[in-house]
């Protein structure tokens, strides 16, 4: 019960500046993942490197969470918020293809399926995470 009731004061104090709480560090963390996947690497791609897949997951994880709550305490569209985990999932797709196909240019990258199934994996966890915790504890 006194796990509800913090979380659902945290969440009512992120409702109160959403720009300051999550929209700032979506766009860092989002250019953070941008800069880091733009990095060349001078090792041989391997068929599937256990580390290297849990690092897409997690790292999709966090971006699904900041997505998913990004476009539900937004209040410029109430289709955005209501339709937040869709537009999160689409989102997730999108970016993770636009990833893998910008990796194609970059030294030592390569384009991988596996890499993008464990981002659309992690993303889609860390959006029915945020999805759950706000259904049990709503904004007010």
């Amino acid at each position: 019960m006194q796990s509800n009731l913090s979380l659902t004061r945290l969440f009512n104090h992120i409702n109160k500046n959403p720009f300051l709480y999550i929209h700032i560090p979506l766009i860092f963390y989002w250019l953070f993942l941008l800069i880091m996947t733009s990095i060349p690497i001078e090792k041989l791609p391997k068929l599937f490197n256990a580390q290297d897949k849990f690092e897409h997951l997690a790292a999709y994880f966090v971006l699904g969470i900041l997505l998913k709550m990004s476009f539900t305490f937004q209040k410029k569209s109430v289709f955005i918020r209501i339709n937040s985990s869709k537009i999160s999932l689409i989102t997730i797709i999108l970016y993770g293809v636009f990833d893998e196909l910008h990796q194609l240019i970059i030294p030592g990258r390569y384009c991988d399926f596996f890499d993008f199934l464990f981002d659309f994996i992690g993303g889609a966890i860390g959006i029915i995470l945020i999805h759950y915790l706000l259904k049990r504890n709503p904004v007010h």
